[in-house]
């Protein structure tokens, strides 16, 4: 469904540190390491959408972006390309969409992205194209099965007629984001890739953010402050402005030409 013409899968698997000769089957644990890999090694960014550049969902467009000029994007790009390379790889994948819950106690539209991955066994949900907590590994299509990666769990919640995938945060589960399982065309991506990226509601128009998350910590660029979250506590601190471009590098692996200006917002809202 994703994979309309040829994948450098093994572009792919070097852009994600990983070794064709390492990959098996596909099954769940070669799913897991996929799904690690990429989440790990491709930044959740939206630095494309503050240029004024078009996000394109093509995967020619993606791997050209994302893999051969080592970018990252967000949710429709990253789980686009993921689901492409995973169906180059044998895998049975369909796309879904969300409502994002997090921060807001008003209905979103479906502005998400993520994907089932049938396994002979039983349904899981993949997602490597979630800011703020998500999953560095795949989780089963299951009720209230709580899930342990590293220093983070997850869980799904299921309600009448949709999911919806929590975080344990410090204070109790927190709500990411809720989800139905209708099978969704690349297509109908277009529509809330276009509000995501131009309408003058969106938050992507608003707060630069930059994220990678790996299981030792998840690294954080909102605005102006650095932050990074780990098992021993979260520590944030400013951004000068010349230390931006050195630390997208130092950190999230993002290469810009020397002088090159990001349109920063002063202040997230």
């Amino acid at each position: 469904m994703f994979l309309e013409g040829p994948l450098d899968v093994a572009a792919y698997l070097d852009r994600i540190g990983l070794k064709p000769a390492a990959m098996g089957a596909p099954d769940l644990a070669t799913l897991s390491a996929l799904h690690l890999a990429h989440a790990s090694h491709i930044p959740f960014e939206n630095i494309d959408v503050l240029l004024g550049r078009q996000i394109r969902l093509d995967v020619p467009s993606l791997e050209a972006k994302l893999v051969r000029d080592r970018r990252g994007g967000y949710c429709f790009e990253q789980n686009t390309l993921f689901a492409a390379a995973l169906e180059a790889m044998g895998f049975a994948v369909t796309g879904l969409a969300a409502r994002v819950r997090v921060g807001s106690a008003q209905i979103l539209p479906r502005t998400h992205m993520l994907l089932r991955v049938d396994l002979e066994v039983e349904p899981w949900i993949a997602d490597v194209g979630f800011g703020r907590f998500g999953l560095l590994q795949p989780i089963p299509l299951l009720a209230d099965v709580e899930t342990t990666q590293w220093s983070w769990q997850f869980r799904l919640r299921k309600n009448a007629q949709s999911w919806v995938l929590q975080a344990r945060q410090s204070e109790g589960w927190e709500d990411q984001y809720e989800f139905t399982l209708e099978p969704q065309q690349p297509v109908d991506y277009d529509p809330p890739n276009h509000f995501c990226a131009t309408h003058p509601q969106s938050r992507f128009l608003r707060v630069l953010t930059v994220q990678l998350p790996t299981p030792e910590a998840r690294k954080m660029v909102r605005n102006r402050d650095f932050t990074i979250r780990s098992a021993a506590g979260e520590t944030t601190r400013p951004i000068g402005e010349d230390e931006l471009l050195p630390l997208l590098e130092r950190e999230f692996g993002l290469f810009f030409p020397p002088g090159t200006k990001l349109p920063v917002p002063s202040a997230a809202q």
